[in-house]
């Protein structure tokens, strides 16, 4: 896959499969590396505050790398290191802030999908009778979660290159990567909403088999016995090799959706590289 972006008026958006398929070649063109970057950062991961911290700077690296492989200007890790390093705390802002935004726009999403859901209801009420009223604990809860994954995934969309200018850019600080983020995604939403579903059903196995099937084992022993304990250190030490696999795969992806916004409303004039990335 290839394309060339020589100017912003010209250029057509990656596709979906055009995104996911240039993550998945950048991941696996760069295993070794992204793999050992991932590893570290989820040990770092279970330290509070500064492990957190060093987990968001690492994140940003992998995306670094990569967007210096699709814009035939590759790096050493040392050398996209040295960039990174020095923006270490703004790292952990980014994701911080990033985090709570998710969370204000969750709690606004289900507001407005209750109301929506209970004035459907109250309607339903109305033309059916009271059958509604014994069906309702059934279909309620399904239609408030169809409804809030649409609106939650958007604003996930919005924000989800928001540590990737940070780490590519000169100049910039936590916020305005951000408010960069938002600026490039705002005319594309829908599409990279799109891919955020594909990447997220890509890699839904993976966390499936390392994140939730090992917990199922804690749920009939007794929490605070010597097997409970052992069993949640297991779980722990497998679902790190879980994000160790899932991680640097999505910052490829992100590298590729901030390649591809850029290269559209900014022209850099670049060429995606072939499948040799």
């Amino acid at each position: 896959m290839s394309g060339n972006f020589g100017s912003s008026s010209s250029i057509q958006p990656l596709s979906i499969g055009n995104v996911v398929s240039a993550g998945v070649r950048l991941y696996r063109s760069h295993l070794k590396t992204y793999l050992k970057l991932a590893l570290i950062a989820h040990l770092w991961a279970l330290v509070p505050i500064y492990g957190w911290a060093k987990y968001a700077a690492i994140s940003g690296l992998i995306s670094r790398l990569a967007f210096g492989e699709l814009t035939y200007q590759p790096e050493s890790v040392e050398e996209a290191r040295s960039h990174v390093n020095p923006r270490f705390w703004s790292f952990f802002a980014v994701y911080l802030q990033v985090g709570i935004n998710l969370f204000l726009a969750y709690l606004g999403v289900t507001i407005v999908a209750g109301i929506a859901v209970g004035l459907l209801t109250f309607i339903l009420f109305l033309i059916l009778g009271s059958i509604v009223i014994y069906l309702s604990p059934y279909f309620t809860p399904l239609l408030i979660i169809l409804m809030v994954l649409p609106g939650l995934t958007w604003f996930y969309a919005r924000w989800v290159v928001a540590e990737v200018p940070l780490a590519v850019e000169e100049n910039i600080n936590g916020s305005e990567s951000i408010s960069r983020s938002w600026e490039l995604t705002k005319a594309s939403a829908f599409r990279i909403q799109g891919i955020v579903i594909v990447t997220g059903l890509v890699t839904l196995p993976i966390m499936f088999l390392f994140n939730y099937i090992p917990n199922l084992f804690l749920i009939k022993l007794e929490p605070g016995s010597t097997i409970y304990t052992l069993v949640y250190l297991v779980s722990l030490l497998i679902s790190l090799v879980g994000g160790t696999f899932v991680m640097p795969f999505w910052q490829s992806i992100k590298a590729v959706i901030y390649y591809d916004l850029r290269s559209r409303r900014e022209g850099l004039g670049l060429q995606l590289r072939d499948h040799d990335i």
